[in-house]
């Protein structure tokens, strides 16, 4: 590393020491990369997500960053595709054709070894023989090391290498790569994309958006089936779940196909809320559930846990405020033919729960005996907003429980950007229901939101001294005797 004129500064700094006492030898080139942006007297060649590096030759060194697209292509706003053409000097071996797959599979190492190139290429002055392609890495001086000269020697392969010209086009390179070029050196490069039927969906830097509309067109070159790529424009609303969008390349159309743990859905991306990334989150909880269990989903979206409960022949109350989640709600149960077995409601979170939901326990829970073995399952996944809506369970229904088994568990979704994020949520849920939830609870981590957020779920029985107001002991008297206060109320709860 001294070599290279690197200053102890950088290799004494925490995070690259910690980063690099974990990482292979050549991802140890792609931090430094990272800190530096160019490193002196090396060409660096971009593989997958590592960087791979070798002296630097006097041969051609107009081509030392190997398989990137031409340095003109910088700063480029309107994509061009005929501006990334180039022509970079390889090593060959020429071989007859029909050992050529035993020489590739003895110097697996050694051959070229890049996506989007050809490993091997006619020879235009033998039809008889390929030539097949070496990675200049390992041949950086256009001849064998003594290794593969004992391999080709017994194949009967002569051992001379060959300059060959290979024509580099827009097709040959990945869309990181094209970024990496396109964009200003430094600064960061944005590939990846959450993908939504045949729609691609970004969320931009401010230093990427002179670039969005290339960005969007080269996301549509380089994978197939997307036909739209959107931008996120503003914050998502916390009323109706959903964000303002740019289209920055393909089609405008915007509903879309998209397949969830086995089920279909259809949506209009624009105006309801769907994240691919909380597939697993969805399937977790419809594990909880068996066959005969009664699930509320507070704030249902277009369904993703409503449907796949209602399949698994749970008994399924699924309510969302946005009139299109609603109508798509319905649309998606229909598609998957379980129609009859949600009842879908548009309103809102808490009168839908003051509401069918208070209803609907107050009719059941008094049936429950002890041996059955029904649950009643409460879905709140507004991670916004939803733990300010647990106060409504403070004395939701009257009487006394019959049975204890039978209280409703609650699974309610939340954002937490401190230092402890479980403690944080349990705290804040604590709170609004006005109990203590130690020893009663988990909590689950869904995913990582953004630096320093995160997305939890905090799953937890309703206390039945939160959930029931239990009557005045004397309250079968008449009114004029009746010398209940709120001690008495007090002590009958101890």
């Amino acid at each position: 590393l001294w070599r290279f004129g690197y200053s102890a500064r950088l290799l004494k700094t925490n995070h690259f020491r910690t980063a690099a006492s974990n990482t292979s030898f050549p991802a140890v080139w792609m931090l430094l990369a990272r800190y530096s942006g160019r490193i002196p007297g090396v060409f660096v060649v971009v593989k997958k997500n590592s960087f791979f590096t070798m002296p630097e030759t006097v041969e051609d060194k107009a081509n030392l960053e190997l398989y990137s697209p031409h340095p003109q292509v910088r700063g480029m706003t309107l994509l061009n595709r005929e501006a990334f053409k180039r022509t970079v000097v390889v090593p060959v071996l020429k071989v007859k054709k029909e050992i050529v797959n035993t020489l590739l599979k003895s110097l697996k190492h050694t051959v070229l070894q890049h996506p989007g190139l050809k490993r091997v290429v006619e020879d235009p002055e033998d039809e008889d023989s390929r030539l097949v392609i070496l990675d200049p890495h390992k041949i950086p001086e256009f001849s064998l090391g003594e290794s593969e000269q004992e391999v080709v020697k017994q194949l009967n392969v002569r051992p001379e290498v060959s300059k060959y010209n290979l024509e580099l086009t827009y097709e040959n390179f990945k869309s990181e790569e094209i970024l990496r070029a396109v964009l200003p050196e430094g600064q960061e490069v944005t590939s990846g994309f959450s993908r939504v039927g045949h729609i691609a969906h970004l969320n931009l830097r401010d230093h990427q958006l002179p670039y969005r509309h290339l960005i969007g067109q080269v996301i549509i070159d380089k994978n197939p089936g997307i036909t739209c790529v959107v931008n996120k424009t503003s914050i998502i609303d916390s009323t109706y779940r959903n964000f303002q969008m740019e289209v920055l390349a393909g089609e405008s159309n915007l509903v879309t196909k998209v397949k969830e743990n086995n089920i279909a859905y259809e949506l209009d991306f624009s105006k309801v809320y769907w994240n691919p990334r909380l597939s697993t989150e969805h399937g977790r909880i419809i594990e909880l559930l068996k066959p005969g269990d009664v699930l509320f989903d507070v704030f249902a979206g277009i369904g993703p846990f409503a449907i796949p409960a209602a399949k698994k022949k749970c008994h399924v109350f699924a309510n969302d405020l946005n009139p299109e989640s609603y109508n798509w709600l319905l649309h998606n149960c229909k598609l998957n033919k379980v129609d009859n077995k949600i009842k879908a409601f548009n309103m809102d979170g808490r009168d839908f729960l003051l509401g069918p939901v208070r209803e609907e326990l107050s009719k059941e829970l008094p049936l429950l005996k002890e041996e059955q073995k029904t649950s009643f399952h409460i879905v709140m996944n507004l991670p916004a907003l939803a733990i300010e809506f647990l106060d409504v369970f403070r004395h939701l229904l009257a009487g006394e429980p019959c049975s204890t088994a039978g209280l409703p568990t609650v699974h309610c979704y939340g954002f937490s950007k401190h230092d402890d994020p479980a403690k944080d949520i349990q705290e804040r849920a604590e709170a609004s229901l006005g109990t203590s939830l130690d020893g009663r609870c988990s909590t689950y981590l869904v995913r990582n939101v953004a630096p320093n957020k995160e997305m939890l779920c905090i799953s937890f029985r309703i206390p039945a001294d939160v959930l029931y107001k239990r009557p005045c002991p004397d309250e079968a008297k008449p009114p004029s005797k009746r010398l209940c206060t709120s001690k008495d109320l007090s002590e009958e709860k101890l």
